[in-house]
């Protein structure tokens, strides 16, 4: 069937079978359909959606699409996280490091920004000569020796899911439920861990702005994950504000080390810990009671600190910067935003600071543009807390002068005062094992 005929199917809501699915995708992996049909198949699944059968077949001609890792070496202690995307969410950078501290195996593929979100590939770059690009050989052999690695999506590895991320990106078709599960779970099953936990952002920093959505796509994940025989567990967490407070890589690799360093924000590491104590229970094949007791030690002992080293180090990343993270640097140009009025911060609208942020410098407005590792923004008031008159509630970083008044504007627009007193919000929804 053309590329044609499987577009106007689509368009009409129609089911596209097993063998469309595969065709398309191994024609697009090969070069044989341009991105400007694929594009329009993409808005066809966006607006049409796909039911659980296509979802489930995308993602296994996805998956296929490439190598896969043998990780069958770790029997199945092999454990992997993933975020759906927010802003300021840093929790790998933490996470990844606590879990194999705790007694876990940790084999993660992960990738770049995306829209208004930040990326982790992009994040650990910020740490001079880290590189994420590990052949399948020396991804199973860093687990081996030090229990932690995390690489970026190879060219190998769900090749058709890589070349798809980053032309969603730039098409406005990024939060479709059948995109990002089978976006997600591709490379999650490409990667081979036999357990996979992930981190479902709910809000208006996040794709899914509703619980309702969701919890629809934590299933539909939970469902394709469990299909493929693989252990798998979704936390839906609060992403209407940033969480933490640096939004921006070395600004948020900062923050991820203050908390490895029993510091940090309280929302940051209440994450972390949750989600790292799933994947210590899934892998060490304890309970969640004792994993939460070994992630707690780890963090506060300091050993999930001297793990994160060692990962760096073994990634090729310079240490010092961790030990000293004066070392990142500061953008040229620092601009404070103040509260105009005494009163409460009602709301923090996650999308629009993460937009603000890429503004700045911290993300990309195409597949192909440079980031700035120094860009981002510092929360310095967020939702609930009480501010006076002259306080700096945020402070921007840039390299880019030009870029400072749209994004200023942007930043006051997402912050919403009140006279009263607000509640903190809710971290976590739920969690869907």
């Amino acid at each position: 069937m053309r590329m044609y005929d499987i577009i106007e199917k689509k368009k009409h809501g129609e089911e596209l079978t097993r063998d469309e699915i595969f065709d398309l995708i191994n024609s697009y992996t090969n070069g044989k359909i341009p991105d400007y049909q694929m594009s329009a198949l993409l808005m066809a699944i966006y607006f049409k959606g796909m039911s659980d059968r296509e979802t489930f077949e995308l993602t296994e001609a996805m998956m296929l699409s490439g190598d896969t890792v043998d990780l069958s070496a770790f029997e199945d202690r092999s454990v992997d996280k993933h975020s759906t995307g927010g802003v300021g969410d840093k929790t790998t950078l933490v996470v990844a490091p606590l879990v194999a501290a705790s007694g876990g195996i940790v084999a993660k593929m992960t990738g770049r920004g995306l829209g208004h979100t930040g990326g982790t590939v992009d994040k650990l770059e910020s740490f001079p000569g880290f590189s994420s690009s590990l052949s399948p050989a020396e991804f199973v052999d860093q687990v081996k020796r030090t229990s932690i690695a995390v690489i970026g999506q190879s060219a190998n590895l769900a090749p058709a899911d890589k070349m798809l991320y980053a032309l969603r990106d730039v098409t406005a078709t990024v939060d479709s439920i059948p995109l990002i599960s089978s976006s997600i779970m591709s490379k999650k099953l490409a990667a081979g861990t036999k357990s996979i936990v992930l981190d479902v952002k709910c809000g208006r920093g996040s794709f899914m702005k509703t619980p309702k959505e969701a919890r629809l796509l934590a299933e539909t994940m939970v469902k394709i994950g469990n299909a493929h025989q693989r252990r798998t567990a979704a936390v839906i967490t609060n992403m209407d504000i940033p969480l933490g407070h640096a939004i921006g890589n070395s600004l948020e690799v900062c923050e991820a080390i203050e908390v490895l360093r029993g510091k940090g924000p309280d929302d940051l590491r209440t994450v972390a810990l949750t989600l790292a104590s799933i994947m210590v229970s899934f892998s060490c094949k304890i309970s969640r009671e004792e994993a939460e007791k070994r992630v707690s030690d780890a963090l506060f002992c300091g050993k999930a600190f001297e793990k994160f080293c060692e990962w760096i180090s073994a990634q090729g990343g310079d240490t010092r910067y961790a030990e000293d993270t004066s070392l990142f640097g500061a953008a040229k140009h620092i601009y404070d935003i103040t509260a105009e009025k005494d009163g409460y911060i009602l709301s923090c609208d996650a999308e629009k600071i993460g937009i603000a942020a890429m503004i700045l410098g911290a993300g990309r407005t195409s597949k192909d543009a440079e980031i700035d590792h120094q860009a981002g923004i510092i929360l310095l008031k967020k939702t609930s807390d009480f501010v006076k008159r002259g306080d700096t509630v945020a402070r921007l970083y840039t390299n880019d002068e030009n870029a400072v008044n749209d994004a200023k504007a942007k930043v006051i627009s997402a912050i919403e005062f009140t006279d009263i007193e607000v509640a903190k919000p809710t971290l976590i929804h739920e969690i869907i094992i």
